[in-house]
């Protein structure tokens, strides 16, 4: 029984503009072919059981050639399989989504097209161009800068002179010399503005602003390759008022991730937001050590320890999962006080309909400790449930107060980085292009030590909180400490840097 072929169209690169339908289909992948052009983010939500195949093109080099791209949608889906065609911005405008089409409708194969937004518009509206404008043009034309091999280019210059619109010319870098000649020959006013743009709607985006006579000269001088558009028109004098994405606080910054995979979404999103490339760099992972046995041990326990202390929402997570997975709840924890040692484990914890009683203003194992020691009465127990290899900061408070404890191992820490990627860190590290690497834990800088090998110190460390920092000092880093052991701390953190 035959499957699907879906052409999906992957937007410019920012994650952001992929289409919700998109997302959808894409989930349920079982083949992906993809383009050179889609961004890392939105490969990155390609399942992990899909088949993946590189099909990226590049002038002149071409991984798979396109009778040779049609040919292997239809085997896919001949063999029952929901493939996914997967193309930078949009599938029907220059992508050559056409072509695809043939040779399935002409073989009875079902398909669906969910288009893309087009980097012909969103890459000058990221570049703080509009492509119209009432004071300036009524019209836009999109124009392939891109021939056949041995070919000569073919674009109308003469009416792209005389229909007096906004000019954008996707693929157009190689031949930028050949456009602009052919432009200034048709009659175009030389001094017309024009831009170029690369990378555009990524972290990584440039742009030169120009006219028609002295583009190919400071493209020239700014290095700008491809992938690039063109823009020829009034409406790019508009440009330095209406860039908004240069502006961003973390433009043009590279940063490095290192929390576990499960717990990057908010850091890397918030720095993504503000401007920041940022490299998932995963050092550690947490894994949930629970069992059947362990859980009836710990409800066991809890009937006699009057605190139940958590120090990460990992912690929180492998405990209540375990919970649920025996279909028990917080009803087995009525008298039970809970202590955590912040508010991302605070806020884990609420989401299992438990709130805690207490949390240090300091997010610190040792502020949690000198707080348990505090609040907690004399004869009242303590019940540690923490990583397999807890700091000792908590337990040495908890001991000078003389509280009876017991610290139960629920979840173990392991490095997992591969060999793969720490040698891509590495190389940019000693490259000099990453500008900060955030550290959320004391683990998180033992492990990308560990992990990351042969590299120069050549960044900036940011760390969460004061254990961490002493950590990473221990190792020599340069370092900047949030204010307060938080995300959006962190994220201020390397804000206040970059501006001061």
């Amino acid at each position: 029984m035959a499957g699907k072929v879906t052409l999906i169209g992957a937007g410019p690169g920012d994650i952001g503009l992929f289409t919700l339908k998109g997302y959808e289909v894409l989930k349920n992948a079982e083949v992906v072919v993809y383009d050179r052009l889609v961004g890392e983010d939105i490969l990155a939500l390609i399942p992990e059981t899909a088949e993946k195949i590189d099909a990226g093109k590049e002038s002149s080099n071409h991984t798979i050639p396109q009778e040779g791209i049609n040919e292997l949608l239809m085997k896919k889906a001949l063999e029952g399989k929901n493939t996914i065609r997967l193309k930078g911005g949009d599938c029907f405008l220059f992508g050559r989504g056409g072509e695809e089409l043939e040779l399935l409708a002409k073989n009875d194969i079902p398909f669906e097209v969910i288009p893309g937004i087009t980097s012909a518009l969103s890459v000058p509206a990221y570049a703080g161009i509009p492509v119209t404008h009432r004071d300036f043009v009524s019209s836009v034309h999109i124009i392939t800068g891109h021939q056949k091999k041995n070919e000569p280019i073919k674009i109308d210059f003469e009416s792209c002179v005389k229909c007096g619109g906004t000019l954008v010319f996707l693929m157009g870098v190689s031949n930028m010399k050949m456009i602009m000649e052919g432009l200034m020959q048709h009659g175009m006013n030389k001094d017309m503005p024009c831009a170029v743009i690369e990378q555009g709607t990524r972290p990584q985006q440039r742009k030169v602003i120009a006219t028609v006579e002295t583009l190919v000269e400071k493209s020239a001088e700014n290095k700008i390759k491809s992938p690039a558009i063109i823009i020829v028109g009034e409406v790019c004098t508009l440009s330095n008022d209406f860039d908004w994405f240069s502006k961003l606080p973390l433009k043009g910054k590279e940063i490095i991730v290192t929390r576990p995979k499960e717990r990057q979404g908010t850091l890397t999103e918030g720095l993504k937001k503000l401007g920041a490339h940022v490299l998932q760099c995963p050092c550690i992972r947490t894994d949930s050590i629970m069992t059947k046995e362990l859980l009836s041990e710990i409800l066991d326990k809890a009937k006699e320890f009057e605190w139940l202390v958590f120090t990460s929402p990992a912690g929180v997570k492998a405990f209540f999962e375990e919970l649920k997975k025996n279909r028990l709840d917080a009803r087995c924890f009525g008298g039970n006080k809970f202590a955590v040692i912040g508010k991302a484990t605070g806020e884990e914890l609420m989401q299992y309909g438990v709130f805690p009683d207490i949390m240090p203003e300091e997010y610190s194992g040792r502020d949690l400790g000198k707080l348990l020691a505090d609040t907690a009465k004399k004869d009242e127990k303590i019940l540690l449930l923490r990583a397999k290899e807890g700091a000792p900061e908590i337990v040495e408070e908890i001991q000078k107060a003389g509280l009876e404890f017991e610290d139960m191992a629920i979840y173990k820490t392991d490095y997992v980085l591969d060999d793969k990627t720490g040698d891509m860190i590495a190389k940019k590290l000693n490259e000099g292009s990453i500008d900060y690497v955030t550290f959320t834990s004391a683990s998180t800088v033992r492990a990308f030590v560990e992990s990351v090998k042969c590299y120069k110190d050549k960044f900036t460390a940011v760390c969460i909180g004061r254990k961490t920092n002493e950590t990473a000092l221990e190792y020599g880093f340069n370092t900047i400490v949030s204010q307060s052991a938080t995300v959006s701390s962190l994220i201020e953190c390397i804000v206040w840097d970059c501006e001061s």
